[in-house]
């Protein structure tokens, strides 16, 4: 049956023409709508390219600045690496404290009211971040002793290896469960890391010739790191999750704890060298870059990250990778890759991909 306002068209008159200038109003908002969806479509897609251009430069530029600094052989002495991670934990301090003060609206007031009810009336949810922070100092400190040892495409590839570890420990920290797709990739993210490790008689003479330190060292720098990296990853995470404290916030109670874990590092196996010749020691233009890139590195990673989604991420992990194999052959000249370096990055970078990869549902799914 058709209903009465059905009748009345049928019927009845035809209903009286609109307002022409309420039809163009109206026509108007239509236009305005669209207009306004189309540059939020163009923005959110310019912020994504912005964020793909970030992650690779933060990346490829802190391994390749951390290895040219650590290898460069000049007079005096070469600056500390101890000295190094704690000077990025009260840069990564200071740089927290002005996001926080730029959330609160520039005021003074509103910043030390944040500071001293999420920090200092907190001290067990503050002393909770003491446990990653100081894996995190370890880790940072690890990483200047593996790029000391191996040269950045070796160890852009080995580091990866953070992907198997941080999936593990949140398949048993918080208990997440992983695709097929995933554990595929893990599978495949082992084996093409064991290809880049793989020895060869050329890659032996050429690491007896071009690196400065123990091949050795390095791995199991690299190795620790991956380690160290995936659980206090994991760790962080569920604290994030336990909480509702800002990022920034929680950055600056890792920062606090991580500077003195790192004063602690220097004082046990850098305090006679320090005494002798400075904290500062050996410290230049590109040391102050590396240490500049260590601290604001995670931040803009932090920052950036909820425009990026996975396939994004794998892919400047990729491009970083390109661009380290690159210019450690050309520019730095400390590496000479291999067929089986190649076959394991491939693998890495496959790995890599389909560790992010979100299969859609096709069609309705069907119960057993």
């Amino acid at each position: 049956m058709g209903s009465c306002s059905e009748c009345s068209l049928v019927v009845g008159a035809d209903p009286p023409d609109q307002d022409p200038a309420l039809k163009k109003l109206q026509g108007l908002q239509e236009m305005e709508v669209l207009s306004l969806a189309n540059e939020d479509k163009t923005m959110s897609a310019n912020l994504k390219y912005l964020s793909l251009g970030i992650l690779v430069f933060q990346t490829t530029s802190l391994v390749l600045t951390m290895r040219y600094s650590r290898t460069l052989k000049e007079e005096g002495p070469r600056y500390l690496s101890s000295t190094a991670v704690v000077v990025a934990e009260l840069l990564k301090i200071m740089a927290c404290i002005l996001l926080v003060y730029k959330d609160s609206k520039c005021s003074l007031r509103a910043l030390n009211r944040i500071l001293h009810d999420e920090i200092l009336n907190k001290p067990m949810e503050t002393l909770k971040l003491a446990i990653p922070s100081g894996i995190y100092t370890l880790q940072n400190n690890l990483l200047y002793v593996a790029l000391s040892n191996l040269d950045a495409a070796t160890y852009q590839v080995t580091y990866q290896l953070k992907i198997l570890t941080t999936a593990l420990f949140s398949v048993s920290m918080l208990s997440k469960k992983l695709g097929v797709y995933q554990w595929l990739s893990l599978v495949i993210l082992m084996t093409g890391v064991a290809f880049v490790q793989w020895p060869s008689d050329s890659q032996e003479l050429d690491s007896k010739e071009l690196s400065a330190g123990s091949q050795f060292v390095g791995l199991m720098a690299v190795l620790t790191a991956c380690f160290s990296s995936g659980f206090a990853g994991v760790y962080f995470e569920k604290i994030l999750k336990e909480t509702k404290q800002s990022v920034w916030i929680r950055n600056i109670q890792l920062g606090f704890f991580g500077s003195i874990f790192g004063l602690m590092g220097v004082y046990i196996y850098d305090g006679e060298l320090v005494s002798k010749n400075g904290f500062f020691q050996g410290y230049n233009r590109l040391t102050w870059i590396v240490v500049i890139l260590q601290a604001l590195g995670g931040l803009v990673i932090a920052a950036v990250i909820k425009y990026a989604d996975n396939i994004l991420k794998g892919f400047a992990t990729s491009l970083s990778i390109i661009l380290s194999t690159l210019i450690s052959y050309f520019w730095l000249q400390d590496f000479v890759p291999t067929s089986v370096f190649f076959l394991g990055a491939i693998l890495v970078i496959t790995a890599t991909f389909l560790y992010g990869y979100d299969p859609k549902p096709t069609g309705n799914p069907t119960k057993a």
